[in-house]
């Protein structure tokens, strides 16, 4: 690699991406090439060019930015195996024309990278990641119309967020039904009214049988009473960016109930919480409660939106099943699910409650079923990949014998005048032969 060092004041040779700097990442991307298959595409030119577009963006994060020169040494003149569909271009169009495109793209990572606000520590995306959290919790999400489905599927992804390290997260439909605890087209409905409603941004659609769909996680710009299930009710939090956000308190800090998404991930996928069983109200109103602060009846509307005969058919059911303690009109959660802090699910006391409820086993049969879809669909990719449909038959206009296939003597005297060389497309010559034009001065005498 002569072309990518260059001699220091200590006749050390370095690196354009060591004299530069790169985060690990794109160094292995640069040197490696996309080992992983983030960067996969309809084709082999697609993802090359996706992939050099991530090394745009790499390079031009803020105090390490490349210059043009940098860049075309790296990619063009350097055989590292990030740059192969530069080196390609080159060859196919000349040095020019791959300079000026790496320098568009560079220049348009750069415009990328100042308009997106700095995250420059994973503290900083889990930040980012919390104020979505808590604008997600602040919302009244109303049962009817699939608002509790919504949140369910906003907290999926919530915790897939911070685990990724930020509000982009990659996950397929069947992962996330599974997560949310619901059918494969239940998700699907709520992602298209999280998409309608701007929760939802789809980066990259996924494709192939190992890609998921890239997703972005954001607030809504508009958060007001024509939000479905925004608005708040009599003894609820505003919706956020509706009248009175300034003066929401925080439930958190201000002893009201509500419902913390964290308790809510842990235990809305498991069976107990199945639509037969307690439901997603029942897992709500679970996420709800303290084992040592008593909650009442009112309070637990109020922080649900639920109505009053269902909070207390779902807690009398919780009572019933162990998980909810009753006591004076307050509800505690019980201690075997109890930690200082937060929900701690006991696998046992919900595998009972589920038991008791008729849902035990639901979840691994829908994990087996959604294992045996992506089975088929690899099976089907594996067998479709590569075959073409056959070519449909030319259809031939001039019949057989018309042409003796030895000498090739017109036989059919009703095609004379015409050129059946071709069979598939016969031409009228433009000089009739000399016997059609005598047959027709002999008509017309």
């Amino acid at each position: 690699m002569t072309g990518t060092v260059r001699a220091t004041g200590f006749g050390r040779a370095v690196a354009v991406w060591e004299r530069r700097g790169l985060s690990g990442r794109m160094r292995r991307l640069l040197l490696e090439g996309d080992v992983e298959g983030r960067y996969a595409g309809h084709n082999e030119s697609d993802a090359g060019f996706r992939m050099t577009m991530a090394l745009a963006v790499g390079c031009s994060q803020p105090g390490r930015a490349w210059s043009p020169a940098d860049f075309f040494e790296a990619l063009i003149y350097t055989p590292t195996p990030g740059g192969v569909w530069a080196r390609r271009l080159r060859e196919r169009k000349g040095s020019s024309y791959a300079e000026a495109k790496l320098t568009a793209m560079l220049e348009k990572a750069r415009d990328v990278v100042a308009g997106s606000p700095r995250i420059r520590c994973r503290e900083d995306a889990l930040e980012a990641v919390g104020a979505v959290r808590r604008r997600v919790e602040s919302v009244c999400w109303r049962a009817r119309g699939g608002g509790d489905t919504d949140c369910k599927n906003l907290v999926a992804r919530l915790e897939l967020c911070e685990r990724e390290g930020g509000l982009d997260h990659t996950v397929s439909v069947r992962r996330l039904a599974e997560l949310m605890g619901c059918a494969k087209a239940t998700a699907e409905a709520s992602n298209a009214r999280l998409l309608k409603a701007g929760w939802l941004v789809v980066r990259v659609s996924g494709s192939g049988k190992e890609h998921g769909t890239r997703w972005l996680l954001k607030v809504p710009d508009d958060l007001g009473d024509g939000w479905r299930s925004g608005g708040a009710r009599p003894g609820q939090w505003p919706a956020s960016g509706g009248r009175g956000e300034d003066t929401v308190p925080d439930a958190h800090t201000s002893g009201s109930a509500c419902t913390d998404s964290r308790d809510l991930a842990a235990v809305m996928g498991h069976d107990a919480f199945h639509r037969f069983g307690h439901g997603t109200s029942g897992a709500r109103l679970l996420a709800c409660l303290d084992p040592v602060d008593g909650t009442s009846a009112v309070q637990l509307r109020a922080a649900t939106g639920l109505h009053r005969t269902t909070v207390s058919r779902r807690m009398n059911a919780l009572v019933a099943d162990g998980l909810v303690v009753e006591l004076d009109g307050l509800y505690y959660l019980a201690t075997a699910l109890a930690v200082p802090g937060r929900l701690h699910p006991d696998p046992e006391v919900l595998a009972h409650s589920a038991e008791q409820r008729g849902t035990g086993g639901l979840a691994a049969r829908r994990r087996e079923r959604h294992a045996r879809d992506r089975t088929n669909y690899r099976r089907w990719l594996q067998e479709h990949t590569g075959q073409r449909q056959p070519a449909r038959p030319r259809l031939a206009l001039v019949p057989e014998g018309v042409v003796d296939p030895t000498t090739g003597e017109l036989l059919d005297p009703r095609w004379a005048g015409w050129n059946v060389t071709d069979r598939h497309r016969p031409v009228w010559f433009d000089d009739p032969p000399p016997s059609a034009a005598q047959e027709g001065g002999a008509a017309c005498a």
